[in-house]
């Protein structure tokens, strides 16, 4: 009898064994949305997906010296279970059902602090959500945390805040992750957590995602609204994602994007955003495309390895079934590109933020900030350029405005098509920096970066996708430039890339 009870119940053991269970694990190491829409069908909790998430941070964040989150969410995980309940009683999801959003300090949120890497705003509560958080939360992301800016998002080379110190790059901390939104990058390079929002005034999505082996998109200026984004110069402000893969991002552009009656720029644009970019993506997206190498971005302090992954770019383009012209150049190009630099605005643009915040703003304007000296003395220089003009943007000489209003802008975009139209081409590409990330402390070695050289000024749209990585394992990013409003073919041809060399790999901690 009790041999008999014995196999019995190894019976019904390995009966239980084979039952089929369609319930998957949700797994933190490179999840995607798509991982996560299908985890939660099968009756994972979003509470335990945010807590997972709150705790990598606290396990990773801190004690590998990366620096990259400044705040956790409090309510986070209070949304969380209101998500579970709504979702116990409905079982539909929005688009971004539990998502864990990481902004970057810019991006004004009502129900935490927004200090734009600055001292001089420490602890400002905005009156309300940036339009685009306003969009995400709309769509059932959570924002779990903010994330660690360059002051002000002055510097393009590092991430350093007056309030917070220095980020630290994901994958060797002892280099930079670039600026300003180097705090982002890191996190989601980490897996801290699936949607990055970061903001790009000349490099700060697209620079950050190369040196962390991220997607980060620059889109046409007027595609996203910059409203409740604390601004460096409103002319050239873009704000939008940094995420693992090209359908992440093409999902949350296509959430944030479109008209905001807040954000004139917007208005032009209203016709031109199309909507469900993620019909784009395509396994031979590449095929039939015409490519353009623009070598005129490459120099003699190029890093021969970051030049090698780059020429491996192009084979694999070809590879994919797009015809990529080498050497095009572009007429005046050096003439152009520096001849249109950043005009000053700054002090324009963000006395009109502190106006916005009402009357608990905890300064009034940028003169009390120097007054005060509320800022980093590296940014001396920049504090300087910054109220080195009085007058509105548009009383300038040239004017600091939009690339219709400036001449100077206007002519390279012209330039800049006028060569894509003659040789049929539908995009440009060149590595967005030329040289790995640099060491911290590291102010004077070449630094590579073509980030700003193009896109701010013409306004065209460009996305930066993981090219490989050094051997040293530091990451390299190669830049697709497009036309403008031309992002549904940027999603279509940096997924087939992706999709063909899959480079992307998280840190090794």
């Amino acid at each position: 009898m009790r041999v008999y009870i014995l196999l019995l119940a190894l019976l019904i053991s390995g009966c239980a064994n084979l039952t089929p269970s369609n319930k998957k694990s949700f797994s933190f190491h490179e999840a995607d949305l798509d991982h996560l829409r299908t985890t939660i069908s099968n009756g994972t909790s979003c509470e335990s997906i945010i807590q997972g998430y709150l705790k990598r941070i606290k396990s990773y964040d801190q004690p590998n010296q990366i620096n990259s989150i400044i705040l956790i969410n409090p309510n986070a995980l209070n949304k969380a279970r209101q998500l579970d309940s709504k979702y116990a009683s409905g079982k539909k999801l929005k688009s971004l059902h539990c998502a864990p959003v990481i902004l970057k300090d810019n991006f004004d949120t009502a129900d935490m602090p927004t200090e734009a890497g600055s001292i001089a705003l420490k602890g400002s509560i905005p009156p309300d959500d940036a339009f685009m958080v306003k969009k995400l939360r709309a769509a059932d992301a959570i924002i779990i945390a903010k994330s660690n800016m360059g002051e002000w998002a002055f510097s393009p080379y590092e991430t350093f805040s007056t309030t917070h110190g220095a980020t630290r790059n994901a994958y060797d901390v002892t280099r930079v992750p670039a600026g300003s939104s180097g705090g982002t990058a890191s996190a989601i390079a980490a897996n801290f957590g699936i949607i990055g929002m970061g903001t790009d005034t000349g490099n700060s999505i697209r620079g950050p995602a190369s040196h962390l082996s991220l997607v980060g998109i620059r889109s046409t200026i007027g595609m996203t609204s910059r409203d409740g984004v604390v601004p460096l110069l409103l002319n050239r402000d873009i704000a939008g994602p940094l995420t693992r893969t090209v359908k992440d991002a093409a999902i949350t552009f296509d959430i944030i994007g479109g008209y905001d009656a807040a954000d004139k720029s917007t208005l032009a644009a209203k016709s031109k955003f199309k909507g469900n970019y993620v019909a784009y993506l395509k396994m031979n997206g590449l095929e039939g495309a015409r490519i353009g190498v623009l070598r005129q971005m490459i120099d003699d302090t190029s890093d021969p390895e970051i030049m090698s992954l780059f020429n491996q770019a192009i084979k694999d383009l070809t590879a994919s079934g797009a015809t990529v012209l080498d050497n095009i150049v572009v007429q005046d190009f050096e003439k152009l590109s520096k001849a249109t630099g950043f005009c000053s605005r700054f002090k324009y643009d963000i006395d009109n933020y502190f106006a916005s915040l009402g009357d608990n703003a905890p300064v009034k304007n940028l003169a009390e900030v120097i007054e005060k000296n509320l800022f980093d003395e590296r940014n001396k220089g920049a504090m300087k350029w910054a109220t080195s003009v009085e007058v509105a943007p548009e009383d300038q000489n040239p004017p600091c405005v939009d690339v219709k209003g400036d001449p100077r802008r206007s002519q390279f975009l012209e330039a800049i098509l006028s060569r894509m139209s003659s040789d049929n081409l539908d995009a440009l590409i060149y590595p967005s920096w030329t040289n790995p990330p640099r060491k911290i402390g590291d102010f004077t070695s070449a630094h590579g970066n073509k980030s700003p050289v193009i896109a701010p000024h013409t306004g065209q749209p460009a996305i930066t996708i993981p090219m490989g990585f050094t051997s040293e394992g530091l990451p390299a990013g190669l830049q697709i430039l497009g036309k403008p409003f031309d992002e549904h073919l940027l999603f279509q041809y940096a997924y087939a890339y992706e999709q063909k060399t899959k480079h992307r790999k998280a840190p090794n901690f």
